[in-house]
């Protein structure tokens, strides 16, 4: 298993998704990214905490199954494992109740964490994990750490905090937003709108941040390399499930951006395609082998749009 190319590194929540009559499915933004990376065939580990319950134990057997290593997910005596509760309104759209005071708001710095992320070539990270002072202090502790630090930004209300996030932008090397997500940026930054090159210049100069993604839905992702834009769109498909496409995403782009020698064309390539791929599945953690995704990946070919 270590033979895997690279080394991600993912830090934040782990949990399970509980929705209206169905089994739990295991989630959070975090180890979403892990798990498609280690489909990818990128060697990634997750630094998290679960209780010592059935729920943590289940969790910790899942992710052997997958065979994505467990060493970096601490064992809390007195947190429980994390649940997401799902519930549906009358439109169908989907209402989340994040549990608090969980395993992961609470995860401790090791010296062992320390020695894989000075292994690593990216810590990816989001928003969530640092409503919680003692996991907020962790993550701060490992991104001076960090030579690529990748924040995906995850806005959850009413877990994050203005100041919060703008000193996690500052230790970033690249940034994941949405579209929403961009506009509430500038936003809190105090600065009007008026298209997207400008606002990423804007969030470029203000955080000294020279990567910035801008999933765009319907209408592809924006990736801007300093002044350079790259536009992909988006590969049409039956969507069965938008949960985890912003996740499956990242780890696309991620597991072509960390092997040496890929082009910009190739790394959002696999990001545009591995994300469409997840959307025509069921789950935000389908099962499925790289063998899959690249049959996929051959039958949707992509074109650049500037």
């Amino acid at each position: 298993m270590e033979d895997k190319k690279n080394k991600a590194v993912c830090f934040g929540e782990v949990l399970w998704d509980i929705f209206p009559g169905e089994q739990k499915r295991m989630g959070g933004a975090p180890f979403n990214v892990a798990y498609h990376l280690s489909r990818m065939g990128v060697g990634v580990n997750m630094i998290s905490s679960v209780g010592d319950d059935q729920l943590g134990h289940d969790l910790l057997q899942k992710m052997k199954n997958w065979k994505i290593p467990t060493e970096h997910i601490q064992i809390s005596t007195e947190y429980p494992t994390s649940t997401v509760v799902a519930s549906m309104d009358e439109n169908n759209d989907a209402h989340y109740d994040i549990v608090e005071n969980v395993a992961w708001d609470f995860i401790d710095m090791t010296q062992a964490d320390q020695e894989i992320l000075n292994e690593a070539d990216a810590l990816v990270f989001g928003t969530l994990a640092a409503r919680s002072e003692k996991s907020k202090n962790t993550l701060f502790q490992l991104l001076e750490i960090g030579s690529y630090n990748v924040f995906d930004i995850n806005l959850r209300e009413p877990y994050y905090e203005v100041s919060m996030i703008k000193d996690l932008l500052h230790k970033a090397h690249l940034a994941k937003f949405n579209k929403a997500e961009l506009r509430m940026m500038l936003d809190f930054l105090g600065k009007t709108y008026t298209n997207e090159e400008d606002s990423i210049h804007y969030l470029q100069d203000q955080f000294d941040l020279p990567e910035i993604i801008v999933s765009k839905g319907s209408k592809g992702a924006l990736y801007a390399y300093k002044d350079d834009f790259y536009l992909y769109p988006t590969i049409p498909v039956t969507i069965k499930d938008t949960v985890g496409s912003g996740d499956s995403f990242l780890a696309g782009f991620l597991s072509k951006k960390l092997e040496k020698g890929s082009s910009v064309h190739e790394t959002m390539l696999q990001a545009v395609s591995l994300g469409a791929f997840i959307t025509s599945q069921e789950g935000a953690c389908p099962e499925y082998t790289l063998e899959d995704f690249n049959r996929f990946k051959s039958e949707h070919p992509v074109s650049v749009l500037s």
